[in-house]
């Protein structure tokens, strides 16, 4: 049965928080708020959790799963290398609604779909799925919904899509207007907005000082 958390009381916080990384850690799904909207998330490193996390949002492997942090330092032992352009995006947009996409470490045992060897990497800018991120780490994370249906921004809209299939939903009161995070593809030569959402086009280039051009 799913347990659902009320994170605006102190103690149920806690409580829901611990509840969460327990679930995180022993493979399950969680629900979190996050500040664009409610993400299913799960440990980034658990194939299985992954599968399991596309089974419940009704999608296969070929949509792959973005995966959220809880610092800037994180993204260091993430991917192949961190690029003087990422960097300025993170000082610029993290946490917040900026998500990049960068080669991920060959090292890495982990399953996300076919990413093509590359790994999307956003931190988010919500005190709750912050806390939950610096207990257990990075977190496979994608919109709490399933396939064709709304992204949800509150709880309830979550746990009416994906019920039991998710262990412990937390939440965090509404996320505002459901807008997605902007994309940035920064594996090739030149940065390529791959989608527009929160954070402008403009507001990319202006940051890095170059046009940037959208993927077409």
């Amino acid at each position: 049965m799913s347990m659902v958390f009320d994170c605006s009381v102190a103690d149920e916080r806690a409580d829901g928080l611990a509840a969460a990384a327990s679930a995180v850690r022993a493979g399950q799904l969680v629900v979190i708020p996050t500040d664009t909207v409610y993400g299913i998330g799960c440990d980034a490193f658990s194939a299985d959790s992954v599968v399991s996390l596309l089974g419940a949002k009704g999608r296969g492997p070929d949509m792959p799963v973005g995966v959220l942090v809880g610092s800037w330092s994180t993204l260091d032992g993430l991917v192949l290398s961190v690029p003087p352009q990422a960097r300025t995006l993170v000082e610029a947009f993290w946490p917040g609604d900026l998500s990049i996409v960068l080669p991920h470490a060959p090292s890495l045992s982990w399953d996300l779909g076919r990413t093509g060897g590359t790994v999307m990497l956003r931190m988010p800018l919500h005190p709750v799925a912050l806390e939950l991120l610096r207990e257990v780490g990075p977190m496979a994370v994608s919109s709490a919904n399933r396939t064709g249906h709304p992204a949800p921004n509150n709880a309830q809209d979550a746990l009416d899509q994906l019920g039991g299939a998710v262990t412990v939903y937390l939440d965090g009161g509404p996320c505002g207007d459901p807008v997605p995070s902007t994309i940035v593809d920064l594996t090739g030569d030149e940065p390529v907005i791959l989608r527009e959402g929160a954070v402008s086009v403009a507001e990319v280039a202006d940051a890095l000082g170059t046009e940037v051009r959208t993927a077409r």
